[in-house]
């Protein structure tokens, strides 16, 4: 049985995929420096990469978005992420 899966959601949980292995990484480094410092600048570049992979998969599934879904649609959603972001940023 051949599955057909759809590029933008291919592409959307590959960077998921991704990120997790980075995560699980991150998390075995942490382990196995067994050192407190080291660790907290560890978690330090995690911060960069989640933000930049939900920004970055969130824009992809926008922008496959757009060709099945009214701009007034796509703008809430739009509004919605930058909601997240800012409460993630500013909190």
């Amino acid at each position: 049985m051949w599955f057909i899966i759809e590029k933008v959601v291919l592409a959307m949980g590959t960077l998921r995929i991704i990120s997790g292995f980075i995560e699980m990484t991150a998390g075995f480094l942490m382990l196995k420096f067994n050192d407190l410092e080291k660790s907290i600048a560890i978690n330090a570049l995690l911060a960069l990469v989640g933000p930049a992979v939900l920004i970055t998969t969130t824009t992809i599934g926008l922008a496959g978005l757009v060709e099945r879904v009214s701009y007034d649609k796509v703008a809430w959603i739009a509004a919605g992420v930058v909601c997240i972001l800012i409460g993630v940023f500013k909190g």
